[in-house]
């Protein structure tokens, strides 16, 4: 079953139980796959990689409003966002354990030969493209500074 049809099913169920948050989630996540797949050039449907990037970048931008009203003290409006983070991220690849991604890192490092901050750059770039999908690229930065360090 593909993101789209996946959707799709939870949708109907959000309007059968009303529940607002899931419906306003859903709805997001449909609209930013149907303007992926009008945008110029793009393929009828997304594949796996398009679409975990897409809802990627729906958690992320959740994540940034919900620090910004929680630094304006508006936690009215920071708990819809992270009730919608929840429900975006039901449809995201389980993400890696701090130990995994580690233990991963550590790898990488040693296999690019990097021994100091200089050789961060060849390290996120092969780190970002091995843990697509799986670990946020906010932790994968954090933990290559912490190993380089």
């Amino acid at each position: 079953m593909s993101l789209q049809e996946m959707i799709m099913v939870k949708l109907k169920e959000a309007m059968k139980t009303k529940n607002t948050v899931a419906l306003e989630s859903l709805r997001a996540i449909k609209s930013e796959i149907l303007l992926a797949q009008t945008k110029s050039g793009a393929s009828e449907s997304l594949n796996e990689e398009e679409e975990i990037k897409l809802l990627q970048r729906l958690v992320k931008q959740r994540k940034d409003s919900a620090a910004v009203y929680e630094e304006q003290g508006r936690e009215d409006l920071a708990a819809p966002e992270l009730a919608q983070i929840e429900i975006i991220s039901q449809f995201l690849p389980e993400q890696m354990n701090e130990e995994d991604l580690k233990n991963i890192i550590a790898g990488i490092i040693e296999k690019v030969g990097a021994t100091s901050m200089k050789d961060m750059g060849k390290v996120m770039g092969m780190a970002s493209k091995e843990l697509a999908g799986k670990a946020d690229g906010k932790a994968i930065s954090t933990t290559v500074k912490q190993l380089l360090a």
